[in-house]
């Protein structure tokens, strides 16, 4: 099958794409505390409550430790293990001040610069072609 493999046979097949958490409906199920806690992030108001206290912004929403741990960490990656949706955490990492530079930085494992070196890099070549 390529890069997408097929983790079970029949028509409920999973797909695993290597190196990249596939966003189905256990990863929603999984993640809905944490993406319904981001999807919040849409009201100032709801901004404001979660930057004067992290913590019980999480008591609210029901986080599991695995999803405290990883916004504690500021690790998108490790959102995006514990059920995050990337839409919804781009939310989140707005309000820590973080581009969608900076998130493709940490899901390459590159630096902010390197990653940004690579697009313009991307870029160049298409120009050129």
């Amino acid at each position: 099958m390529g890069a997408i493999e097929s983790i079970e046979a029949g028509p409920a097949a999973r797909r695993a794409i290597p190196g990249t958490p596939v966003f189905d409906g256990d990863a929603a199920a999984r993640g809905y505390a944490l993406n319904a806690m981001c999807y919040s992030f849409n009201s100032a108001e709801n901004r404001a409550a979660y930057q004067a206290d992290e913590e019980a912004y999480f008591d609210r929403f029901n986080l599991t430790q695995e999803q405290r741990e990883a916004v504690r960490a500021r690790d998108v990656l490790k959102m995006i293990e514990a059920g995050g949706n990337i839409y919804y955490l781009a939310k989140l990492a707005g309000i820590y001040g973080l581009n969608v530079q900076d998130v493709g930085a940490q899901q390459t494992g590159m630096s902010v610069e390197a990653f940004r070196q690579m697009l313009l890099d991307a870029a160049h070549q298409q120009e050129e072609a």
